[in-house]
């Protein structure tokens, strides 16, 4: 088969690799210069390796990303690292993971790291959190203890929101003290509506170590590009597409614009993979029908907006993220990049992302990049209070109003199918990596589940789906088909 794929992101290139291994002609399209979607980077020119526009790192638990790493030969890239992530309160940050405890050196003023496991040192971190009463730190621990070991099936829990079962569960105090946050800073005005399996996802399939790949994420990407197109894969960048139109031969044309001299001309094949927004399949395949239009409208999404800011000396004291109340700061997280990665790797530069998920209406996706500086700047100020604005050397403004599905109860029933009702055409975005959050690892996983889709549509192979996904009907125009 003769196979299109819109969208060079990790989804879309890993779809790419899956249906090239299966023997299948397969072009992508890609809009934009550079492949990586979400995960692009962009580089200033002292820095030896390009970051990401928004933060990114992979969990130990990550087993699809880890795996497709050692497959294109770029797993001994890929480092971990235990690094401090933080809350606020009361004018400072408190340790929630990562830090270790440590005992006191006899005679001397310092203190030696215990080397405990990773578990027991967020507990330790949990305990001596003191915005909680120390019997709301007990119960804390034993309802995430719980989440992360004692929950097997997730499907009761998105029966109910996250903001009902965790104060049914773990308390009016420690909703507000803890969990609150954690949706508000996600989800704004929308955080009473999500459900609680989300929120179990994030403490299941997470860990404490870090990881990050030399060279950034886009040196994975470029490392996955050059993978696939050793795979005979045709990937098209700076070029975007115009239209999906359905021939009554059963096959797809393909209209391209770019405006290179070598621009593609239009292509027909025998399907098509839309990776991205539930807006862009929309537009792409006017001719999909009602009902499924009427599904891919109700799927709503926050934005995100992050500004990067290189800074000439360190702005936090040793810590990588720390969570901010949206009460007091005008976005939601702060992560310190080279307290992970070694500023000797940008040029001796400090980076520092101040970002937040936001309703793609609010005023921060048409604020300018100064205008925005003006209102984060006294946000560092409180950080640290020896922060001067002469510590700015320079900054970068990067916002996607597509960044994070919102999931209210039963969400699983409102995601619509990787292949539409057209037959031939498929659709992959982060809406369907649900009940996991959106991330690097999942859109693997995603690429994968849509090849395989594709190839059960044609009759060529047997699709995993994830726990509630309906299985894929056969598809007429591509029953029967094969390579070539």
């Amino acid at each position: 088969m003769r196979i299109a794929i819109v969208g060079a992101g990790i989804a879309g290139l890993t779809a790419a690799g899956e249906l090239a291994k299966a023997g299948h002609t397969v072009t992508v399209y890609e809009a934009a210069a550079q492949a990586g979607g979400l995960a692009s980077g962009f580089r200033d020119e002292r820095w030896e390796w390009p970051l990401e526009r928004f933060y990114h790192h992979v969990f130990t638990t990550d087993t699809a990303i880890r795996e497709l790493a050692r497959e294109i030969g770029y797993d001994d890239k890929l480092f971990f690292r235990r690094r401090v992530t933080a809350q606020w309160w009361r004018d400072r940050g408190y340790a929630m993971t990562g830090a270790r405890p440590a005992a006191p050196l006899p005679g001397t003023a310092g203190t030696l790291p215990l080397p405990v496991p990773d578990a027991v040192a967020g507990v330790w971190s949990l305990l001596r959190f003191p915005a909680l009463p120390v019997t709301d730190r007990a119960r804390l621990i034993a309802v995430l203890a719980y989440l992360k070991y004692g929950v097997r099936d997730w499907r009761p829990l998105e029966r109910t929101t996250a903001a009902l079962w965790t104060r049914r569960f773990a308390g009016e105090g420690l909703y507000r003290a803890f969990f609150l946050p954690l949706l508000e800073g996600k989800f704004g005005a929308y955080s009473d509506e999500v459900n609680m399996a989300w929120l179990w996802s994030r403490f299941k399939a997470r860990s404490i170590r870090l990881g990050y790949f030399e060279g950034g994420f886009q040196g994975f990407v470029d490392a996955l590009l050059v993978h696939v197109r050793g795979m005979s894969v045709r990937v098209e960048l700076s070029t975007g597409i115009t239209g999906l139109d359905p021939l009554p031969s059963g096959r797809w044309r393909v209209e391209p614009v770019s405006d290179r001299p070598d621009a593609p001309v239009a292509e027909d094949v025998d399907a098509v993979i839309v990776t991205g927004s539930p807006g862009l399949v929309s537009k792409l395949a006017s001719d999909l029908p009602p009902g499924y239009l009427g599904q891919l409208k109700t799927l709503r999404s926050m934005g995100a907006v992050v500004l990067t800011i290189a800074l000439k000396q360190s702005l936090t004291n040793g810590l990588y993220w720390v969570n901010l109340p949206k009460d007091q700061f005008p976005f939601l997280a702060l992560v310190e990049h080279t307290n992970f990665v070694d500023p000797d790797r940008y040029g001796g530069d400090h980076l520092v992302y101040c970002g937040d998920y936001l309703d793609p209406s609010h005023e921060y996706f048409r604020l300018t990049k100064e205008e925005l500086l003006v209102r984060f700047l006294p946000a560092l100020k409180r950080i640290n209070p020896a922060f001067e604005p002469s510590w700015v050397r320079a900054t970068w403004l990067h916002r996607e109003p597509y960044a994070q599905p919102i999931v209210p109860v039963d969400h699983s029933r409102a995601i619509p199918s990787l292949a539409t009702p057209l037959p031939g055409l498929f659709w992959a975005s982060m809406s369907q990596v649900y009940p996991w959050d959106r991330g690097t690892n999942f859109a693997v996983e995603l690429g994968q589940r849509v090849a395989t889709e594709l190839l059960t549509c044609a009759g060529q192979a047997s699709v995993p789906r994830m726990p509630g996904e309906r299985p894929a009907e056969p598809v007429p125009g591509l029953a029967g088909r094969r390579a070539g």
